[in-house]
């Protein structure tokens, strides 16, 4: 049995796979960040409708880094 929320899983990785190519390529323009923020919290989300907890926890946490590091790029400094 498949699980569900597949297109949102794999609209999360395209969201990351983005994220991953503005950061290797343009990472001047900052736009990975915004990318890696919505891939990163929507797999959060999808994890936790799977109760996947491991999945949960890592891209939580990697989605609250990548906020904190908008914040202090763009509010702090």
């Amino acid at each position: 049995m498949a699980k569900t929320n597949q297109k949102k899983a794999w609209c999360a990785t395209l969201l990351i796979l983005f994220g991953a190519f503005f950061s290797s390529f343009y990472p001047e323009l900052y736009l990975h960040h915004f990318f890696f923020i919505s891939g990163n919290g929507l797999l959060a989300y999808t994890a936790f409708k799977w109760r996947e907890l491991s999945l949960v926890t890592l891209n939580l946490i990697l989605t609250l880094l990548y906020i904190f590091g908008v914040i202090s790029e763009f509010i702090i400094d």
